[in-house]
């Protein structure tokens, strides 16, 4: 949970940069990302310092040679600003700077490390290195708990839409997905939208708050470690800012892809995993040419939202779940493509649930209205019934402030999804029910739930107009009484 202190350090720290002419939020962060990263890799340092002297046994695998020393963040914290400005901008030891040295770890750094390739350093003057370290230096973070929640605040400052359409997914509506789906010990997960990778780092602490047990066994903590979790970006900024996330949050090795996921380049992820959480761009268009020819088989368009449901498809293993974001035009939209889909999933495939979600869940990034579609890849069908749950409200307001207001439909969401049996029942003019296939089916796949919604109307009863001009001249009555008294009032 992030505290009260650690807000206003976070906060402090972003108007700093802010002051200090860095206003991009994702420079910001990114900035912020690497400046964590060198001071992580001290604290690796003084483990392996403190083992060998417990061991008396020269250190293995040291992160920082000997002569590298001042480039430790432990040493330049403590120089003037202009002199620690120097060792991340002037090459110094074997012609690096702090900075350099940074993008040579290799493994000892873990995955964050592979993706240092382009990285710039855009800290342009001595006195904002020098607050920037300061401020950070005196945030605790000792355990993995408050390491995620420090970065996951800082990623929640994040207020515009970034290039290419990117925006981050509300944390409350990730977890809403990652408690329906509820990951497996053996569950390969995968996000081929992963961006700051909160869909991978909410199933992760999906594990660590329901299972903890599972860590008690070794071939647990492996998987858990190196195999879980993948994915797939084609933004190196936000493959970093991914990166530092996963390992912010104690998953050292996730499996990172700096890759479009919809072209041939990834043509070799299929039936590879077990379950599927992502929010996909739904606002581009893509030449034929440019993706891969197995997601046409599936659906033929140019837009990204409907060719993510078919890469989805494409790379689940048979008996794979996915719960994934898609804009309300996946449920209604008449092209040949959208209704190929719908039918995929709901003829060929087992769609198990849509949530209609309101237009605000994404404000300030955008108003438009989305669905979470929860499936199972059979590849021989199985939907009997589709659950439909209309959400009203997320527990915040749906304008572009999104203050934390009492009223939230998900723990009844999640109440309701793993007790189907209690569903059955319930009436078209309540706010979940189920629809069967075969009426699906005759409405043309159509999964907008105001298709099959029901509304009670009540009957309303008006005074006849009669009544009405009686009361008036009652009134107008009245009117004239009162003012013959006024006007005996002044003789």
């Amino acid at each position: 949970m992030v505290t009260g202190q650690l807000k206003s350090q976070v906060d402090k720290i972003w108007n700093t940069f802010w002051t200090g002419g860095i206003s991009n939020p994702l420079t910001v962060i990114e900035q912020f990302t690497y400046l964590l990263f060198i001071r992580r890799l001290d604290e690796i340092q003084l483990v392996k310092e403190k083992q060998a002297s417990m061991t008396r046994q020269p250190i293995k695998e040291p992160v920082y040679e000997e002569k590298f020393y001042p480039f430790r963040w432990g040493r330049f914290k403590n120089l003037e600003p202009q002199t620690m400005f120097d060792l991340f901008t002037r090459p110094s030891i074997d012609g690096m700077t702090v900075f350099d040295h940074m993008k040579t770890i290799g493994d000892e750094g873990g995955v964050f490390g592979e993706y240092m390739k382009g990285a710039t350093f855009m800290i342009g003057t001595p006195r904002l290195l020098d607050q920037v370290v300061q401020m950070m230096d005196k945030i605790q973070m000792e355990d993995r708990d408050t390491k995620g929640d420090l970065y996951e605040y800082m990623l929640s400052k994040i207020a515009s839409a970034g290039e290419n359409g990117q925006f981050r997914t509300p944390r409350h509506i990730i977890r809403m997905m990652v408690d329906m789906v509820q990951p497996k010990k053996d569950d390969l997960i995968c996000d081929p939208a992963s961006g700051t990778s909160g869909f991978l780092v909410a199933a992760g602490e999906y594990i660590h708050h329901n299972h903890p047990e599972w860590f008690h066994d070794k071939d647990f903590r492996e998987h858990y470690n190196s195999k879980m979790f993948t994915g797939i970006e084609f933004d190196s900024t936000m493959i970093r800012i991914g990166a530092m996330n996963l390992q912010l949050h104690g998953i050292r090795k996730p499996n990172l892809v700096l890759k479009d996921s919809l072209s041939e380049s990834n043509a070799d992820k299929r039936d590879c995993f077990t379950l599927v959480l992502a929010n996909p761009p739904f606002t581009g268009s893509l030449d034929y040419d440019s993706v891969e020819s197995s997601i046409l088989k599936t659906v033929k368009t140019k837009k990204t939202e409907l060719l993510f449901l078919g890469l989805m498809l494409r790379m689940l293993k048979t008996g794979g779940r996915a719960a994934v974001i898609v804009p309300q035009g996946v449920q209604f939209g008449t092209s040949n493509a959208h209704k190929a889909i719908r039918r995929e999933l709901v003829e060929k495939q087992k769609l198990e649930a849509v949530i209609s979600m309101p237009g605000g869940v994404f404000k300030p990034y955008a108003g438009v209205s989305t669905a979470v579609l929860i499936f199972t890849k059979t590849n021989s069908g199985g939907t009997d019934q589709v659950w439909f749950y209309d959400m009203r409200a997320d527990g915040y307001s749906l304008d572009d402030k999104r203050q934390e207001i009492a009223d939230n439909d998900i723990p009844d969401i999640l109440q309701r999804f793993h007790n189907p049996e209690a569903e059955t029942t319930r009436k078209r003019t309540e706010q979940s029910f189920f629809v069967p296939f075969e009426e699906i089916k005759a409405n043309n796949w159509d999964l907008s739930i105001n298709k099959y919604k029901e509304i009670e109307y009540e009957e309303v009863k008006y005074v006849s107009p009669a009544e009405i001009i009686s009361q008036i001249n009652d009134l107008d009555t009245d009117r004239m009484d009162l003012l013959k008294k006024l006007e005996g009032f002044l003789k």
